[in-house]
């Protein structure tokens, strides 16, 4: 049987097991899809955005009548028997119903306004939470297939070495070669032994991280498709600024605490304002007596009767001490500190977005310059092998050509990754990252 047939079997269950790994491999949309069920800090932003809506209706209800009902039973009894009374007893029962509606009350207007828009600021924490929730898996997910990349052509690099080491140590023995080249290439050889063991340590980390991320076990995540094609440039980098002044969260966000700033000013200013408020009742009741007296016949008699109100009441504050007056001043402070905070997120939002912006170019540049490279380090290194092979090259310069080469590989590919990831922070940056975007990085991915 030839080496051929021999070789077939293991041939065959390297194919099978490839073919195991991809169909157990996981898309970057399903481990996204899988961590907004499982991460825990996007959980809790949503449930804080579901008890805002709560806190918005509880403060609605200023505006809105408030009814009671009051039910009450008296039983009361007496003896006296140094007194002309000998005996007396009562019996009632009443239920009231009462009602209040504020008519007018400004202070409650501006706490319903705050209400709404602390309601706003919760929505847009959840925007920010799910962003980030995005560029962690994102981030995640692209660290394993850096570091997979990374294991794949260290291993690759000892191969060839290894080849490379035999090849001297063959020549040595026919003498055609000194020891010298024996020993780069074994001194190589171990130096790709160790960093093989550390690529396999960091692939381990990395899977490790994007497992406790979307709480699955032993992730196998789809690599790019192949040809590689990145996305686009991302355009003009003052268009990214613009769409960040409108739309980042965190800009939202200070722009509503200044103006929830200004509705604690109306309320407070408030205070000077009159409340007005419709109240009315309305009261039926039942009582009965008894009584026995001496030298007279007992006594009973009973009787239903009811009662009704209905009034406006109007209160206004005269003097409070000086309270409303610095409290009016405080709030005002307080305006412009939140003025402040809006300025310094819209200033560190748009320097924030200019250098994502310069780095997705940078990188997309590199990603070209590296591809260049790998073509010509190739090259390179099929040259080097032939004038190894005629006599005009030595051992080392084939070993530090093939370092060159894989080197350039593994940067090639983390330079891709780098783009991708940066791609996603760019949009996060100007505060227009959707989960649209994840299906649309999903496109990229082997099927």
């Amino acid at each position: 049987m030839s080496a051929k047939l021999h070789r077939l079997p293991f041939l065959l269950l390297a194919l099978a097991g490839a073919f195991a790994g991809s169909a157990r491999a996981q898309s970057l949309q399903e481990l996204y899809d899988a961590a907004r069920g499982y991460d825990a800090t996007y959980l809790a932003s949503r449930a804080l955005l579901d008890s805002a809506q709560y806190r918005v209706e509880q403060a609605r209800s200023l505006q809105r009548p408030s009814v009671g009902l009051q039910v009450q039973a008296t039983r009361s009894n007496s003896d006296t028997p140094y007194s002309g009374t000998l005996h007396s007893g009562s019996t009632s029962q009443a239920a009231a119903l009462s009602a209040s509606q504020t008519l007018y009350n400004r202070a409650n207007g501006a706490t319903i306004g705050q209400a709404e828009k602390t309601y706003d600021v919760a929505r847009a924490d959840f925007e920010s939470a799910e962003q980030d929730l995005i560029v962690r898996v994102s981030q995640a997910y692209f660290d394993v297939l850096a570091a997979q990349d990374t294991l794949s052509t260290t291993r690759t690099s000892k191969a060839a070495i290894a080849e490379q080491l035999a090849s001297a140590k063959r020549n040595f023995e026919v003498g055609t070669a000194t020891i010298t080249d024996t020993r780069e290439a074994q001194a190589r050889f171990d130096l790709a032994t160790a960093q093989e063991i550390a690529a396999d340590n960091d692939l381990r980390t990395k899977g490790i991280a994007l497992d406790q991320l979307v709480g699955r076990n032993g992730i196998a995540p789809k690599g790019l498709l192949v040809p590689v094609v990145l996305p686009p440039a991302p355009g003009v980098v003052d268009e990214w600024v613009l769409r960040a002044q409108g739309e980042h969260p965190t800009i939202r966000k200070a722009r509503l605490g200044l103006e929830i700033a200004q509705l604690e000013t109306e309320k407070a200013r408030a205070g000077n304002l009159p409340v007005v408020t419709l109240s009315g009742s309305y009261a039926r009741n039942h009582a009965s007596v008894s009584a026995d007296t001496r030298g007279s016949p007992p006594f009973s008699d009973s009787g239903n009767g009811s009662s009704s109100s209905i009034g406006v009441t109007m209160t206004l504050p005269l003097y409070a001490g000086g309270s409303i007056q610095n409290r009016i001043k405080e709030t005002i402070a307080l305006e412009d500190k939140s003025r402040n905070d809006l300025e310094a997120a819209s200033r560190g939002i748009a320097q924030g977005t200019r250098q994502l912006y310069f780095a997705v170019q940078s990188g997309q540049a590199q990603v070209k310059a590296l591809e260049a490279a790998e073509s010509s380090t190739q090259l390179a290194l099929e040259a080097t092998q032939l004038g190894y092979k005629v006599g005009v090259r030595v051992n080392l310069d084939v070993l530090n050509a093939q370092t060159q080469l894989f080197t350039t590989q593994r940067d090639l590919a983390k330079a891709r990754y780098d783009v991708l990831v940066g791609g996603l922070r760019l949009r996060q940056a100007a505060g227009v990252l959707k989960p649209d975007d994840v299906a649309a990085l999903n496109q990229l991915l082997a099927r």
